[in-house]
């Protein structure tokens, strides 16, 4: 490497991801405090002459900041699978790669999901809270509350990209039966593999039950599921000839059995929170647990935080890869610091033979029109 890459980063991703860069030559700053940066010090940043930023959900990377780095600023490398804070349109416009982090931190997020439900569903909440607000004061088969189980239960999947199929993966160990739904993509390969796992356990007397998967109707996997999962991406009308966009309104909430739980840990807009309030509130579902919101950080008005729900409404800090070594880890095969650093280093190093296309982890592999093909 001839040039010394500079680097901000809007955030601390661990001292191990760091320290590589360090170590590889890069000048890298880190915003020392851990709330977003304001917008102006970004900019201030591209315009002083950074090469590459590393930018998380919480900033908002747009025109502005990619005119402010025009001639210098080479990569921004995100941390995190999605990339709504990112346009898309002005990257392009500017031919200005962005990275990613997919893949990586999938099984995390799915275990969230699956630990979440379950905690929902047995009321793991109002159990604590009843033993530490010294509540529990007598044994009683039902009193005062019960929860559901997750065993032999049946679930809707709505979405069944990389997260998707590995929330399958793990329902399918609970002994669900799972009703998959995905507006885009339909994997009937891994289903059938899913549903010969299951025959098989049956077949082994591992399981007693026999369960099933398969592909469904939207109304169908609502109006039939004990617990609704949902792992879609965000798409906006405009944005893709099926948008997720408060998919899960008034209309579709009612859909639900009352005795279902909702579970979200895609993103937050693709539930109508004041929709799914009321559904609560006047016993539509059962309950829901969330960690992602239609703004982030939850606000304080939100109608989510209404006590009258809070004990059937279970919220959580956009928490489902905060596992430490899927944050954390250096190794770009494990961890998302070590995914977003690969990114960066693939474009400002020029790896792949410069080629974007052949790059795994940049995003608008457009950026630059078409690529040379390989060498």
């Amino acid at each position: 490497m001839s040039k010394r890459f500079r680097v901000f980063a809007t955030c601390d991703i661990g001292d191990a991801a760091i320290e590589l860069l360090r170590k590889k030559g890069y000048e890298v700053e880190v915003y020392p405090h851990p709330e977003p940066p304001p917008k102006s010090l970004i900019v201030e940043k591209a315009k002083a002459g950074v090469d590459g930023l590393v930018t998380t959900l919480r900033d908002r990377i747009d025109a502005e900041i990619f005119e402010a780095g025009k001639g210098t600023l080479r990569v921004v490398a995100q941390f995190a699978v999605g990339f709504d804070n990112i346009n898309r349109a002005d990257a392009n416009r500017y031919q200005v790669p962005f990275t990613n982090t997919a893949d990586v931190l999938t099984e995390a997020t799915a275990e969230f999901a699956f630990f979440i439900l379950g905690a929902l569903a047995r009321r793991l909440w109002s159990a604590e809270h009843l033993t530490r607000d010294q509540q529990w004061t007598y044994w009683h088969p039902y009193l005062p509350f019960l929860g559901d189980e997750v065993t032999g239960k049946t679930i809707a999947v709505v979405g069944t990209g990389r997260i998707g199929l590995a929330m399958i993966k793990k329902c399918a160990g609970f002994d669900m039966n799972i009703l998959c739904y995905d507006p885009e993509f339909q994997n009937h390969d891994y289903v059938k593999a899913i549903q010969e796992i299951m025959d098989l356990r049956h077949a082994r007397g591992i399981s007693k039950e026999k369960t099933g998967i398969k592909y469904v109707a939207f109304e169908e996997a609502l109006s039939q599921a004990d617990f609704v999962s949902v792992h879609v991406p965000l798409l906006r009308a405009g944005e893709s000839s099926t948008p997720t966009y408060h998919l899960f309104n008034e209309r579709v909430l009612r859909q639900m059995r009352p005795t279902a739980f909702l579970v979200n840990t895609s993103r937050g807009p693709v539930v109508d929170e004041a929709a799914l309030a009321k559904a609560l509130k006047e016993n539509w579902i059962a309950g829901a647990a969330l960690d992602v919101y239609e703004k982030e950080p939850l606000p304080v008005d939100s109608p989510l935080r209404d006590p009258a729900i809070e004990d059937r409404c279970r919220l959580y800090p956009h928490f489902a890869s905060a596992g430490r070594i899927t944050r954390l880890s250096p190794d770009p095969h494990r961890g998302m610091a070590g995914r977003c650093l690969q990114g960066l280093i693939d474009v400002l190093e020029g790896n792949y033979a410069g080629d974007l296309t052949r790059m795994p982890y940049v995003v608008n592999k457009e950026a630059f029109g078409p690529q040379p093909g390989p060498v």
